[in-house]
């Protein structure tokens, strides 16, 4: 099984031990160890909620080196269309279309140019009756990564239809192609509102390798069209900020309810947030809940309004993005969307391979060895305390009994535990301070680390 390419990285050199990370991973994917946080490739989704608490910036998100654009004599923009979104009303978006440009692009597209062909593969497959329900949406990556490491029973649920941002990117590289720009000097560059879709574009599930030639983050191509504009060093250009019209419903499919909102039959929920989206997903894997027909389930608040690398305020970069559509018509033609010319050559390339599943309990490959730990991860977690507080460096007490049973960690980590064999004569305070010191590192533990409290 490859490894899952991860867009967060730690500097171990910032971090200060606090364990938020921890606390908040949706999937227990870090731990403490020698005063610092110790990643789980294999349980991390990328969501970002560690990058959000980290009170050090000790955790970034990776992106493409700027420069690398000017290695492609035909460097594309990818835009999600609520880049726009992110800058105050004053500023037009032919001003930001004309920064861009001043930039070295040489074309700009929007993201969502491709979502309403996408949508009547949507509405296909949600009239499927022989469809397992609910059918699951794949657009957002760490949702998907989600389902594979923490519901992998309900992978055969998601949408095996590529999103609107590998779309649109097949169809530039046909149309520039058609119009005899060579493959070799097309360039396309993503602009991320988030680590799991650089993630995504890094090591895609679902297919060998991504149409996508580069990633920049939003906040940072925000931060240098914002300056480019302040400053006054483009030239306004003429051109339409869409090169062709986009429909109302394009422009909010990034947007909570995007998707469900054009599907006219069946029931059909939109959930944000990724605890929301667990809580729900827990309760469709036991079958708490049914009748479903179709999820669309995002990881962030506000879904990609409110990535962790947008610039604004998510709630206002909601509110720009729907008075923007409202000026959309309900629906675009092919003559005034040009890309529905390409339809059948896009719905040649739509299609995803199976996604599988990666269960993070799965303890063993060997069903009977895997059934023998499982229950001992059972034994050992109802012999510990089951607060869940942490002080062993994993997120709860499952997490630690787990990590026992894989020879990964000791039990008397447990303060609890250590505790009851202290008290037994059967671990030292020596024993117990180094075992501390191996989890909270030297600083957090020597003489020098309460100097500042009085307990005289």
């Amino acid at each position: 099984m490859e490894n899952f390419h991860h867009a967060l990285k730690f500097n171990d050199d910032l971090c200060i031990g606090c364990s938020h990370c921890t606390s908040v991973c949706p999937t227990g994917a870090i731990h403490i160890s020698h005063g610092k946080p110790i990643l789980n490739n294999n349980r991390c989704i990328d969501c970002g909620k560690c990058y959000i608490v980290c009170p050090t910036n000790s955790i970034y998100i990776e992106q493409d080196d700027f420069q690398t654009i000017y290695n492609y004599k035909c460097p594309v923009i990818l835009l999600p269309s609520i880049f726009s979104a992110q800058f105050p009303e004053r500023i037009s978006q032919r001003a930001i279309l004309s920064a861009i440009y001043h930039l070295g692009f040489k074309y700009v597209y929007e993201v969502e140019k491709s979502a309403d062909i996408i949508k009547e593969e949507l509405i296909n497959k949600v009239q499927d009756e022989n469809r397992d329900k609910p059918i699951i949406s794949s657009f957002c990556p760490a949702i998907v990564r989600l389902i594979q490491v923490k519901y992998p029973s309900l992978t055969d649920n998601l949408l095996l239809v590529k999103p609107p941002l590998d779309m649109t990117a097949h169809y530039i590289k046909k149309v520039l192609t058609e119009h005899g720009v060579p493959q070799e000097d097309i360039g396309i560059f993503y602009v991320s509102p988030c680590a799991a879709k650089i993630a995504a574009i890094k090591s895609p599930v679902g297919e060998e390798k991504s149409v996508i030639d580069g990633v920049i983050n939003m906040n940072y191509l925000y931060n240098k069209v914002f300056r480019v504009i302040k400053q006054g060093l483009y030239q306004l250009r003429e051109d339409e900020f869409d090169f062709h019209p986009i429909s109302k419903g394009s422009l909010l499919w990034s947007l909570t309810g995007g998707e469900v909102n054009g599907i006219p039959m069946g029931r059909n929920l939109a959930i944000d947030e990724i605890y929301n989206v667990s809580e729900f997903l827990e309760k469709v894997e036991n079958e708490d809940i049914t009748d479903i027909d179709f999820l669309e389930l995002r990881a962030c608040d506000e879904s990609c309004a409110g990535g962790i690398l947008c610039a604004g305020n998510r709630f206002l970069i909601t509110e720009r993005q729907k008075i923007r559509a409202q000026s959309k018509p309900e629906s675009v033609t092919a003559d005034e969307n040009k890309i529905f010319k390409y339809k059948d050559y896009l719905l040649e390339h739509i299609v995803a391979e199976k996604i599988e599943p990666r269960s993070m309990d799965k303890l063993d490959d060997n069903i009977a060895v895997a059934m023998r730990k499982m229950k001992k991860v059972y034994e050992i977690t109802q012999d510990l305390p089951q607060v869940d507080c942490r002080i062993c460096g994993y997120q709860s007490c499952k997490a630690l009994a787990e990590s026992v049973v894989n020879n990964e960690a000791d039990v008397r980590q447990c303060l609890f535990v250590q505790r009851i064999l202290e008290q037994t004569d059967k671990m030292t305070y020596s024993e117990v301070l180094k075992m501390t010191r191996e989890i909270w590192g030297d600083k957090k533990v020597d003489k020098d680390s309460i100097k500042h409290l009085d307990l005289e």
